[in-house]
C-alpha cells in the first residue's frame, strides 16, 4: 500500500449525506475478483446524469473528496473504497463515516478525514467557488489547509502509524517473516506443511 504522509491536491464537492456503498459502486459491478478496474463505475447510477459533479471536467483529476454526513453507510462492500482508490481519490473529508468504510479506506492507503461540519461546508463552498482550490492534508500532524479551513482532525496512533509507514495486513505480516520463518523451521516434520 502507498503510505500517506502528506497530499496536497484539488477536491471533488459532492454535496450529499447518506451516501451507501451501493451508490458508490452498485452490486453489478462486484463480480471482479482483482482490486482494480473498479474507478470507471464509482457512482456509475448518479454519473448518468449531465450535472453530476464528477461529470463536471472542472473537477478532472482532483485527488480529495468532500462529502456529507455518514459517508460510506451499508454494505461493508470493501469494493466501495477499492472505487474510489481507483478512480484517484487519496482522501475523503466528510463530517461523520460508517464504521466499517472507514476501515475498509485505512486498509488500502485511502485516508478518511473526519471534520466539523462546518469545515467541510467552507471547503465545499471555496471548492464551488473556484474548482483550483488546493487543500493540503498533512496527516503527521493531522491537520487539514486550505484557503478556508485550517482544522485538526482526529485519527487514531495505530492507524496513523500504520497509514504513514504504508503498512496493510500483508505488509504488517511481512514486518515479522523472518519470526514466522523462525517457528515454522521448529514445525515437527510429521506434521502436513501445506
Amino acid at each position: 500500500m502507498q503510505a500517506f504522509t502528506r497530499h496536497s491536491g484539488r477536491a471533488v464537492p459532492l454535496d450529499r449525506s447518506d451516501v451507501d456503498t451501493d451508490q458508490i459502486i452498485p452490486a453489478q459491478y462486484l463480480k471482479r475478483i482483482e482490486r482494480s478496474g473498479y474507478g470507471e463505475f464509482l457512482f456509475d447510477e448518479w454519473r448518468k446524469d449531465p450535472d453530476f459533479v464528477l461529470n463536471d471536467p472542472r473537477y478532472d483529476g482532483a485527488t480529495i473528496l468532500l462529502a456529507g454526513h455518514n459517508f460510506g453507510s451499508g454494505s461493508s462492500r470493501e469494493h466501495a473504497v477499492w472505487a474510489i482508490e481507483d478512480h484517484g481519490f487519496r482522501a475523503v473529508i466528510a463530517p461523520s463515516f460508517a464504521d466499517i468504510f472507514r476501515n475498509n479506506c485505512t486498509k488500502i492507503g485511502v485516508l478518511p478525514v473526519e471534520l466539523p461540519q462546518e469545515s467541510v461546508r467552507a471547503l465545499m463552498d471555496a471548492v464551488l467557488d473556484d474548482p483550483s482550490t488546493e487543500i493540503t492534508i498533512d496527516l503527521e500532524d493531522r491537520t487539514v489547509r486550505a484557503p478556508a479551513v485550517q482544522e485538526t482532525f482526529p485519527i487514531d496512533d495505530y492507524t496513523r502509524w500504520r497509514l504513514l509507514e504504508g503498512l496493510d495486513d500483508i505488509g504488517l505480516t511481512l514486518r515479522v517473516q523472518h519470526e514466522i520463518a523462525a517457528y515454522e523451521a521448529l514445525r515437527p516434520e510429521w506434521l502436513p506443511t501445506a
